[in-house]
């Protein structure tokens, strides 16, 4: 569990794939020495095992299936990502109940950058699109944020402040980039209910 308050934000330094997998090797000094072995950390909004620690770095292993529904396939050497360490029972939710079990992906398609916000118009699956709600939450790369409004049926724009942009790699995100969606639990519970039991 992980609420989308980003606690640091990592930098890739090695990419290997071995036996099917991908081997994905993070610096990341203050959340390495704050987890264990086979604890949970949220890569860009996605649940991944600690595998291995040691010197400030943190190595995960991604398979094919987590490849497939997230952004992680795309990273290289280099690459900035979101870092999240699991909830402790006594942690404060500052943003919202967050699964780190993606939704799917979408797509940038406008960046506005404005007086005291950006605002990104991001395009992504109908059937994503059904759980989001004007003022509702929605994790992107792993960072709470409040859906703007809904522009479409298959779009949507969120609003990020000056402090978000300085504390997660959404200020690097441009117009194309893939970026990960994890919808709001309770939305997608709602739905699932109304549903199963039909008025």
């Amino acid at each position: 569990m992980f609420t989308g308050i980003v606690q640091e934000i990592g930098v890739v330094v090695r990419v290997e794939r071995i036996r099917g997998l991908i081997r994905l090797t993070v610096q990341a000094p203050k959340t390495a020495s704050s987890v264990q072995v086979l604890e949970s950390v949220a890569v860009n909004g996605v649940c991944l095992s600690v595998v291995l620690r040691q010197r400030g770095r943190m190595t995960f292993e991604v398979i094919p299936k987590t490849e497939y529904l997230t952004n992680l396939d795309r990273l290289r050497v280099a690459d900035r990502v979101n870092l999240e360490p699991s909830l402790s029972l006594s942690d404060r939710l500052s943003g919202h109940f967050v699964l780190g079990h993606v939704d799917g992906i979408g797509t940038v398609i406008s960046r506005r950058d404005l007086s005291g916000e950006t605002v990104l118009v991001i395009r992504t699956s109908p059937s994503l699109m059904r759980f989001m709600v004007s003022r509702g939450s929605v994790t992107i790369d792993g960072v709470s944020l409040t859906v703007g409004e809904k522009q479409s049926r298959s779009t949507f724009a969120v609003h990020l402040i000056p402090e978000t942009l300085r504390r997660t790699t959404l200020a690097e995100r441009r117009v194309g980039n893939r970026i990960n969606i994890e919808v709001d639990y309770l939305a997608k519970l709602m739905a699932t209910h109304a549903f199963q039991n039909p008025a």
